[in-house]
């Protein structure tokens, strides 16, 4: 069983930035796909960035220029910088791992953009 675990989380204010860790139990280095999604009250689960091992990181539109999603092997973590932070930036942020057709989820991290 694969465990993941997001920290990084909080409040910021607009314009801010926030930079969220997503611990894994396992080596990162053969995991092929692993990304971040956010949900926010009364919406569906969003997908934000994905980065796949030999195929590089793709993002959705909203967060382009403004969130880099990286791993580190060494520490089994993948990250993802948040610069320029907005209002509708607010929701629970989730890592995501893609292991033989299994998706493993982490239990989410809130993050907060408002004055």
């Amino acid at each position: 069983q694969v465990q993941l675990v997001e920290s990084g989380g909080g409040l910021v204010q607009p314009g801010g930035s926030l930079r969220l860790s997503c611990a894994a139990s396992i080596d990162i280095f053969n995991i092929y796909t692993m990304g971040w999604y956010r949900q926010a009250p009364g919406k569906r689960r969003e997908f934000l960035a994905v980065d796949t091992v030999g195929g590089g990181t793709n993002y959705v539109d909203s967060v382009k220029g403004r969130f880099t999603i990286s791993r580190d092997n060494a520490k089994n973590t993948v990250n993802l910088q948040m610069n320029s932070l907005k209002g509708e930036d607010t929701a629970v942020y989730y890592c995501f791992a893609r292991i033989a057709a299994s998706d493993y989820w982490g239990q989410g991290t809130q993050v907060t953009v408002s004055s």
